[in-house]
């Protein structure tokens, strides 16, 4: 491990909506941001074809072209954008202290203030057919991709609160809404076990997995099996929802930052700020409930403003 080559203002870790807005804010305030982009630059966005519902954009956009111009917006005022990764972290426990971040297992950055913006990632079934799908009809977010099938026949896999909610939510413009559970009874809240229920285009499969993802440049339909008779089948779907979790970025963090049970860091109400002093959370790390590009880019903006105010009252 090479000696400390830097000592920073702003350290950001992470480069989607959240990670981006922060740089634009932190270095139009002055604060020389270095902005790191992790193994995945662009965040979750990069893997959605067409963004709809981010404002600013009348004809939509797609995800890949988004970040570029949110990076490209960035660096216009002085972020430097760099590939690499945050491996480990020292975080000082004193006000104004410099926080140590170690990029992929060799260089060691210090920073006054360091704006996690790593993200959430969304559970998949680990299909090879789903990944290659990927964007072509195979989704984790309904509120997202949804409109795209409006009036089509989709399906969704999952059985807790999320998943009967998107189910309900894509039975507003689908015309049908198949619902896959693994199990033989839902894990949802009964309030939203009702909801499904009561919804006369959503219909339920129990005890039944997807097989494989049919289509080779969009989706054509499923194969899915009963796992108690083996039985196998095929429905015809345009789309197909994944809605069996997300796991926040957070595993470096464990030990140093509070975070709930499921891994979402902790930060303190109203604001960005985590437990340690200088250090600050934004978007779907510290975001359970609306994981949305537009939230992300608002909390990011917090943050930034956040680890301004920290460093004046250093000063």
């Amino acid at each position: 491990m090479s000696d400390i080559t830097e000592k920073l203002e702003c350290l950001i870790i992470g480069s989607g909506p959240a990670g981006y807005t922060a740089a634009i804010y932190a270095a139009r305030a002055d604060m020389k941001p270095v902005l790191y982009t992790g193994m995945e630059p662009g965040g979750q966005l990069t893997t959605t074809t067409e963004v709809d519902n981010f404002p600013g954009y009348p004809e939509g956009i797609d995800g890949p072209t988004m970040m570029i111009q949110l990076q490209q917006q960035a660096e216009r005022f002085g972020t430097q954008v760099r590939i690499g990764m945050a491996t480990a972290v020292e975080f000082s426990k004193e006000t104004g202290g410099y926080h140590k971040v170690t990029i992929d297992d060799s260089k060691i950055i210090e920073a006054k203030t360091v704006i996690i913006s790593t993200g959430a990632s969304a559970k998949y079934l680990g299909l090879p057919s789903e990944e290659k799908l990927k964007g072509g009809g195979v989704s984790a977010c309904a509120v997202c991709d949804g409109f795209f099938y409006r009036g089509q026949e989709v399906a969704i896999v999952g059985a807790g609160d999320t998943a009967a909610e998107e189910a309900t939510y894509l039975a507003k413009i689908c015309s049908k809404v198949t619902m896959l559970v693994r199990r033989d009874e839902m894990r949802a809240s009964k309030a939203m076990q009702h909801r499904v229920n009561n919804t006369p285009n959503i219909e339920m499969l129990y005890n039944t997995e997807v097989d494989e993802v049919l289509g080779e440049n969009v989706v054509e339909g499923i194969r899915v099996v009963n796992n108690q008779t083996g039985e196998k089948k095929e429905i015809a779907v345009t789309g197909l929802f994944v809605a069996i979790g997300h796991k926040p970025n957070t595993d470096i963090f464990k030990g140093q930052l509070d975070m709930y049970e499921t891994g979402y860091l902790i930060t303190k109400p109203g604001s960005t700020h985590t437990n340690i002093p200088g250090v600050f959370a934004a978007g779907d790390v510290q975001d359970s409930q609306y994981r949305q590009a537009v939230t992300a880019a608002g909390t990011g903006c917090m943050a930034a403003l956040d680890a301004e105010r920290y460093l004046s009252s250093l000063n």
